[in-house]
């Protein structure tokens, strides 16, 4: 019997509504956060029990992030007109993160100074031990040498295999310089390359609908396993890292969008379901094809995009860099070591090292910080103990202010290089042209010939004048 035969008293479901909105991926996550918040605070350890479903959703994602940005670097590398525009996108994006990341640091370190969350602790360095630290956090850190020959990989292919962002960007920015330069050899390996990142994507689209489950697990796992009343100790810092991490947001992000022409709140409502994911899973790595397809959508040129967001992962941690600041000060002021302006600007610069070279996944906030403590002789990396338990409840924070602040690199980058369809950027955030997730498939190399492209993908970048 269908519904309009239903007898006369019965209540049926309202027509489809319901079902619609189930249907978005953002509704999903959003419930699936509230439902895993909720069985780790009512039964701990069966929360704590599903960290696999996260940890196994987050694998998942991340088995495709190498392939899917050599793809998209080599193919935008070999589109280009001319190599030269790879050089300028790049300097021009490495300049917009050195700067945003050094007022992310001077931002938490303005608040952390004037808020003082660690003054009146009084804690004894003696009762603390790194015993119950993570091994990555004690282990001797790299200097500057050895970061910049961490990023050389042994191989060719054992940089997709690895777990790093940069040996997989010097890699494909290689390669791409290398079919660029090869001509009609070369021409036929890009369009491969191109063909075989639409596979990529389209599986990217599949398994994205586990991130439902995947947020549940881990956010289960976070209440379960560290408890909500954890929180009640050093609520202070952490209540004015979320609102440090908010401010930097909507007025310092917000004041970038605005000088490139568009507006902070529309732009976070299109990432919405990229937004929810993270904070189940307090990493951004599972969200990275997405925003990449999002990016590109909103009118950003594919070549800019798939520069600038890669590299931003690594060179442009917005949240992590509030986090270190915030961090390192606020153990000092538990120790009772008084930094001295001198001293906290040193900090500064040991951290615009330190913070560099990161993938966005759970903990690398936290490493980081055990590198810049170890690198300066203020404060014990011991003391990271202080803030261990309360870590977790940051990195969501830290996750989510990152992928705002990749996501704003990108189409400022993109303005910057005259790559951003500013009108269609307006009509996209605006909700007038909605993203759909197919796969879209990339432009054509330089000397294709003429080729239809859906509205999502822009031409390549031109030639440098």
């Amino acid at each position: 019997m269908s519904r309009n035969d239903a007898a006369p008293g019965t209540v049926t479901a309202p027509p489809g509504r319901i079902r619609r909105m189930l249907s978005h991926l953002y509704v999903q996550c959003l419930i699936a956060v509230l439902l895993g918040a909720a069985v780790g605070g009512l039964w701990p350890s069966v929360g704590a029990d599903l960290k696999p479903l996260g940890d196994g959703f987050i694998a998942l994602v991340k088995m495709f992030i190498a392939p899917i940005i050599f793809c998209t670097v080599v193919h935008g590398i070999a589109s280009m007109g001319n190599a030269r525009a790879v050089g300028r996108v790049s300097l021009k994006a490495l300049v917009y993160f050195e700067v945003l990341t050094t007022v992310a640091m001077v931002v938490g370190l303005v608040v952390v100074n004037v808020v003082r969350p660690g003054s009146g602790l009084h804690i004894d360095l003696s009762t603390l031990s790194a015993k119950g630290l993570p091994p990555e956090a004690t282990t001797a850190h790299e200097g500057f040498a050895e970061f910049f020959l961490a990023i050389i990989p042994a191989t060719l292919v054992s940089a997709l295999t690895g777990n790093e962002i940069l040996p997989v960007l010097l890699v494909s920015v290689l390669f791409g310089f290398g079919l660029h330069a090869s001509g009609e050899a070369g021409l036929g390996i890009a369009r491969s390359v191109e063909k075989f990142s639409t596979v990529l994507f389209t599986l990217i689209r599949w398994i994205m609908r586990l991130a439902p489950i995947g947020a549940f697990g881990s956010m289960a796992f976070t209440i379960g396993h560290y408890g909500l009343g954890t929180l009640r100790h050093l609520a202070l810092l952490v209540g004015s890292f979320w609102l440090t991490a908010l401010f930097f947001v909507l007025v310092v992000l917000g004041t970038v969008m605005r000088l490139n022409g568009l507006r902070m709140l529309p732009f976070l409502r299109y990432i919405k379901e990229e937004l929810l994911i993270v904070l189940g899973t307090s990493s951004t790595e599972p969200v990275l094809p997405r925003m990449m397809a999002k990016l590109q959508h909103a009118g950003a040129s594919k070549p800019v995009v798939g520069i600038t967001l890669p590299a931003g992962y690594s060179f442009n941690l917005d949240g992590t860099a509030i986090y270190l600041t915030m961090g390192s000060v606020f153990i000092a002021q538990a120790l009772g070591v008084d930094l001295s302006l001198t001293q906290q600007l040193a900090m500064l610069a040991v951290m615009l090292l330190t913070s560099k070279g990161a993938a966005g996944v759970t903990g690398s906030g936290f490493i980081a910080l055990a590198a810049t403590l170890s690198a300066v002789p203020h404060v014990p990396v011991a003391a990271l103990a202080l803030i261990f338990g309360v870590d977790r409840f940051m990195s969501e924070a830290r996750a989510l202010t990152s992928l705002v602040g990749n996501g704003v690199a990108t189409l400022a980058v993109a303005r910057w290089e005259g790559e951003l369809d500013e009108d269609r950027a307006k009509a996209v955030l605006r909700g007038e042209i909605p993203y759909t997730p197919a796969p879209a498939p990339a432009a054509a190399p330089a000397g294709s010939g003429p080729k239809e492209t859906p509205a999502p993908t822009r031409d390549p970048v031109p030639a440098a004048s």
